[in-house]
């Protein structure tokens, strides 16, 4: 379903890049509750100043298995099998509750979950919801026909091609503008299309098997559903031309094309700008289009290109898109496909799928029954008092640094002192009245959410940015910040043990999720968000030659993450990682600076035979430990900006002075790095 989707060119930054469901599995040794800390975990047979990722989490590494439905196993994921677990008790509990008042959030939540958890029911109808669908598309006789069936289907989710959302202007944060995205491409990004090593020319074959059995599972015969996937990959490869790189797309400047509709009618001009939008439902004068260059290539190839390939491409779309919520051979043909890029080994079971379905389309309705059953205000409390102390610590930061221009410092903690600090759930719930659920049809469930959100996107423009919003629900085990509104947002789901415990003892909690909140302050300040001001608006407040002291420093990183491999032979990309590299190491120097102000700061009492400042590394390292499948590790090299979890530790501490003292690094050392090497920003 379109709607449920997440929009990857929306501009925030997260703590990390996946968010997975879970199932019960061996996971090495259990963590030591009294002392919230995993001693048996570690691996002592390393030396802490050679590799200190192995040293803190070789012994669990060695024992953890990877469930057999999940494509990695680490601190985030066993958390959120937890929350998993929780969510699954709140959707069983609804979902069997008698006399349920007709539009509450249980009645909503339960019969959303009962029925996604019929089989018996989807089996029986099979991919008769898409007939009608195909049907148009089949007759469709032009381009221009295309498109004006794509514009009408896209306020039920099923757009194509063009690719519509709202959001804050990146000039005028206060105000909506529509803004328009590449799309177009099935394969993670535009080099999964040229590239010649044998993987990927798997991969593209993969994709032509993947179009075929679902031409095929809706009645077409073998030879013919292989013809019109070879169309798919052909046409796939020629849009792909036009698209950003994952490293250009972090480009907060160079995506951002503001023109009027007649300016855009000008860049494509096969596509009637006004009427197709006004189709969709949007009325406006400009419009961000961020990837000119995609629109431009659009408009020239559905004119060059066939008529019926472009069919088969959207035809294909339309299937996988709707594939999820279809008959037992569907679901088995979305798993086979990706596991190329996931490694999963068995499909999850039916309710797990259903709690992450619930999760992302519920939202606000699921998340105000988990926050009223698990979350403390005691957890709200401590946190603001966390979050607080760190911002205090990032501002005693930004005035000692001997690299930045005083005018730039007094505007840099501008910014600092107005990041609105979002903590456990919204001050304010959504309203769902509009979305009918029934227990007795899955895919017209899933319609009605695709309508509400489509509809609630369009209605945002030409009123007041609502900054309550959020982009992640209260149950995610994760954290953002988000430069268009200067906010850092902490989930509540997040906000437990072992990331943060109000009965942890400072050293646990600020190596942890201190570290976290620090992460997610200093992406306000990464390449990308020192981009923006303190209102959101994307505006360069720095001087000259504060900028170029910046990136000479942040180079230093690119450099050192470029040196990083995995799989014997793939690189880390520098460019791609560079706002996440920056802000882990700002997290661990705002975290452990701030944790030197407490008491226990002070101490040098050992727990577990560890000094203070140990255990707070060793806190830190072990919150980042977990292990991938290669298939998921070589689709996350070339797409995910976060660097893989050994690099999150190890390409940090080398660059950071207090690791040296607390475990002895030398230059005899592996982990040593010369004092003029290391790179220092914040």
């Amino acid at each position: 379903m379109a709607q449920k989707k997440l929009d990857m060119n929306k501009l925030f930054y997260v703590i990390t890049g996946c968010a997975l469901l879970l199932s019960s599995c061996n996971t090495g040794p259990k963590v030591v509750p009294a002392h919230y800390f995993d001693a048996t975990g570690m691996d002592s047979t390393v030396s802490p100043a050679d590799n200190f990722y192995n040293y803190a989490n070789g012994g669990w590494v060695k024992t953890a298995q990877i469930p057999a439905d999940q494509s990695r196993w680490g601190s985030f994921d066993s958390l959120r099998q937890e929350n998993i677990k929780k969510l699954k008790t709140i959707l069983e509990e609804s979902s069997t509750k008698a006399d349920l008042k007709k539009g509450s959030l249980e009645q909503k939540a339960g019969d959303f979950y009962a029925s996604g958890m019929d089989t018996v029911a989807i089996e029986k109808v099979g991919y008769a919801p898409l007939k009608p669908m195909l049907v148009k598309i089949d007759q469709v006789k032009n381009y221009q026909e295309l498109i004006a069936l794509i514009a009408a289907n896209t306020k039920d989710g099923d757009g194509d091609l063009i690719n519509p959302y709202v959001s804050a202007d990146q000039r005028n944060s206060s105000v909506y503008i529509l803004n328009l995205s590449q799309a177009g491409t099935s394969l993670p990004e535009k080099g999964y299309y040229t590239r010649q090593d044998s993987v990927t020319k798997n991969l593209r074959l993969q994709l032509v098997q993947h179009a075929a059995t679902y031409f095929m599972l809706t009645g077409e015969d073998t030879t013919k559903a292989l013809k019109d996937a070879d169309d798919v990959l052909s046409l796939e490869t020629l849009i792909a031309e036009s698209h950003s790189t994952p490293v250009e797309l972090r480009d907060p400047v160079k995506n951002y094309n503001k023109i009027s509709i007649e300016d855009l009618q000008k860049l494509a001009p096969n596509i009637q700008w006004k009427s197709t939008l006004t189709t969709m439902g949007y009325t406006a004068d400009s419009i961000d289009v961020t990837q000119p260059a995609y629109f431009k290539a659009l408009s020239a190839l559905l004119a060059s290109q066939p008529i019926s390939v472009w069919k088969n491409k959207v035809r294909f779309d339309y299937i996988r898109d709707n594939a999820e919520a279809l008959s037992k051979a569907f679901r088995d043909e979305d798993f086979r496909y990706g596991q190329n890029f996931s490694g999963e080994k068995v499909q999850k079971e039916r309710w797990k799928t259903m709690v992450q379905e619930s999760d992302q389309l519920l939202r606000d309705i699921l998340s105000q029954l988990y926050v009223q059953k698990y979350f403390t205000p005691e957890a709200k409390n401590r946190m603001d008092s966390l979050v607080n102390n760190l911002q205090l610590v990032f501002k005693g930061r930004i005035g000692k640094l001997t690299w930045m221009s005083d005018a730039t410092k007094e505007q840099a903690l501008i910014k600092l002192n107005t990041i609105m600090k979002k903590i456990g759930y919204p001050t304010k719930w959504k309203d769902y009245s509009d979305v009918e659920i029934s227990r007795d049809n899955y895919f017209a469930n899933l319609k009605s959410f695709d309508r509400h959100y489509y509809k609630e996107q369009v209605a945002k423009l030409g009123k007041p940015v609502d900054r309550t919003e959020w982009d992640m629900t209260a149950p995610t085990v994760n954290a953002y910040y988000n430069p268009s509104y200067n906010e850092i947002v902490f989930p509540a789901g997040i906000l437990q043990y072992p990331f943060f415990d109000v009965n942890a003892d400072d050293t646990i909690n600020y190596g942890a999720i201190g570290v976290v909140i620090g992460h997610e302050m200093t992406h306000g300040f990464d390449d990308e968000g020192r981009q923006y001001d303190e209102k959101g608006n994307l505006k360069d407040w720095w001087t000259p030659a504060d900028g170029e002291a910046f990136m000479a420093k942040a180079n230093g990183l690119i450099k050192e993450y470029n040196d990083f491999t995995v799989l014997d032979s793939l690189h880390v990309n520098g460019a791609l990682t560079l706002g996440e590299n920056i802000a882990d190491l700002g997290g661990v120097t705002i975290a452990y600076d701030a944790f030197k102000l407490t008491k226990q700061g002070h101490d040098t009492t050992k727990i577990d035979g560890f000094t203070p400042d140990q255990r707070f590394f060793l806190g830190f390292a072990q919150v980042w430990r977990g292990t991938v499948r290669p298939e998921l590790m070589r689709t996350m090299i070339t797409t995910n900006p976060h660097s893989p979890y050994q690099y999150r530790v190890n390409g940090v501490l080398v660059n950071f002075a207090p690791f040296y003292s607390a475990f002895g690094v030398t230059e005899r050392n592996k982990m040593y790095k010369a004092p003029a090497d290391r790179v220092v920003i914040w």
